[in-house]
């Protein structure tokens, strides 16, 4: 996030897409309902009638996977109004010309023609928005989790600039992070191409001060693969052997049965969790972690905001913290790897980490901090590109509209798209085993449109099976008015409803996400 998650309570204007706030994040909704309290206005783009989008002045029910035709006709309605921010644009971007012979393409009607949202609601929005003393833009999944979940992200940045609503308290564009430390795992390497702190693997210096703290002659400058490109290098047979830590793959990736294929052809796989996963029921060793409350160290969160976590309880028979397992693997393999402690291992983030300079168990046991924080007596960053961006002047991406890989058609008629249910998450390693839980929200269903249900033969209840190009699952349907005509919808939480054996593997060629917000299936009762 640019701003911390308590401006968004103070903003005139939210623009909420692709997040279903309310049941993901149910915290920062808290916010939100706090901002329409005090007289904000909220515009919520989603195909289904969630929670979130019930309680919006303006719901704009887009078809899956047309986004950036969406933004390109809020920026056109914008720039063709004169209600852009000229001076920031002036003074702060550059590329506007571009971005603005883009947008001229995009008008109204022909956007209504793509997205399915009326030409004056559009309008509308886009007034709003732009009209607002502060905005802020939220996004989740539903907006990256296609082939073109980058150019979307470009998209957004571009309406933000152009209205100035960035690098001022209550507005910024606002990714709302989907567990409680991907921020932290990302911000310490977990990516193929950095390593901490979002520092390039490919720039001479950097890979030098790694290797001279880590005492090895050097480091590849090559950048690592995806998982999508280790999981199809491994079912190619050219990645032999994977170690797969608190991940289940094998119920979270896209066109699973390609998962659960490739990870059978691998000759050794390691599997590091707190659960027997699914995944882990797949691998030659299986090494214990410790849970949140049997290890110490920090979480990052959303806003960027390193939070102590303090060990509550001894880990339990064999498990260990993740970083002391590490330690005795590396060890066993030769290479020299001891820390007393998860303090220690901070002093060594800080010490080659710039955004994380300043930050020590020390200052954590006092308050929590934002990166970026350089230096020790520096106070964190609640607020980013205040007067300046990183790279110096913010730059517009016009960008084109391109459709979702798969299509409806005639033997796959309806487009599905997964999420989450408020009361579990991701594949139910943990939630499924809370007995309240489970008790309140026992079953997985297929949202359908009742149109769509007369016209397939279906009732409320009825058991079907949904098949795409990669495979077939059965569930409940319920018809409810919640989704659109020709779109259904379920959440990916449950092993006996396995629904990434259906969404596709297509990727967005800069990003290498998978597109798993937009698939063509078909629906049929089993009798």
């Amino acid at each position: 996030m640019t701003n911390s998650i308590n401006e968004v309570a103070g903003a005139d204007f939210i623009l909420a897409i692709g997040t279903n706030t309310s049941e993901t994040h149910p915290i920062i909704a808290l916010q939100v309902k706090k901002a329409l309290r005090q007289g904000a206005t909220l515009a919520v783009v989603d195909p289904r009638r969630t929670e979130v989008a019930q309680l919006a002045q303006y719901h704009l029910r887009v078809k899956s996977g047309t986004d950036v035709a969406l933004l390109n006709g809020l920026a056109h309605v914008i720039i063709d109004e004169g209600l852009w921010n000229k001076e920031f644009v002036d003074k702060r971007t550059e590329g506007f010309v571009a971005l603005k012979e883009l947008a001229e393409r995009y008008t109204p009607d022909y956007v209504e023609e793509i997205t399915g949202v009326p030409a004056e609601t559009l309008r509308e929005v886009a007034r709003g928005y732009a009209r607002a003393q502060n905005a802020t833009i939220l996004y989740t999944m539903g907006l990256t989790q296609h082939v073109n979940g980058t150019h979307n992200v470009f998209a957004v940045a571009n309406l933000a600039m152009l209205c100035g609503q960035i690098g001022k308290k209550h507005s910024g564009v606002n990714p709302l992070r989907g567990q409680n430390n991907v921020q932290g795992s990302c911000d310490m390497g977990a990516l193929p191409d950095v390593l901490t702190g979002y520092q390039k693997i490919t720039d001479n210096l950097v890979r030098a001060k790694f290797a001279q703290v880590w005492n090895v002659p050097e480091l590849p400058p090559q950048p690592g693969l995806t998982i999508g490109e280790m999981m199809k290098a491994a079912a190619e047979g050219k990645v032999k052997g994977m170690y797969i830590m608190g991940e289940n793959p094998v119920l979270s990736d896209a066109d699973a049965n390609h998962i659960k294929e490739a990870l059978s052809k691998l000759d050794f796989l390691v599997v590091q969790d707190i659960f027997l996963t699914e995944t882990a029921q797949m691998a030659d060793v299986v090494l214990p972690a410790a849970s949140f409350a049997e290890k110490d160290g920090t979480f990052t969160n959303t806003e960027r905001r390193v939070q102590r976590v303090r060990k509550a309880i001894e880990p339990v028979g064999e498990a260990k913290a993740d970083w002391e397992i590490l330690c005795k693997v590396a060890n066993a393999m030769g290479f020299s790897m001891s820390y007393e402690s998860p303090a220690e291992i901070m002093k060594e983030i800080a010490s080659l980490t710039p955004s994380y300079g300043g930050i020590s168990y020390t200052r954590l046991e006092q308050e929590s901090l934002q990166w970026p924080c350089p230096t020790s007596d520096h106070p964190g960053t609640p607020l980013l590109h205040r007067g300046v961006f990183l790279r110096g002047l913010g730059k517009f991406h016009p960008i084109e509209y391109l459709p979702s890989s798969e299509t409806p058609d005639h033997e796959y008629p309806l487009i599905l798209s997964t999420g989450r249910r408020l009361y579990h998450y991701h594949t139910g390693t943990m939630t499924l085993r809370s007995a309240a839980l489970e008790q309140h929200y026992p079953n997985e269903y297929l949202e359908m449109n009742a149109m769509d249900a007369e016209k397939y033969g279906l009732e409320d209840g009825d058991r079907v099976k949904v098949s795409s190009r990669r495979g077939s699952v059965e569930v409940v349907v319920r018809v409810m008015d919640v989704t659109p005509v020709g779109f259904v919808f379920t959440s990916f939480h449950y092993p006996l409803v396995p629904v990434n054996q259906l969404t596709n593997a297509a990727c967005d060629p800069i990003s290498r996400v998978p597109e798993l917000k937009a698939c063509a299936v078909k629906v049929e009762k089993v009798t």
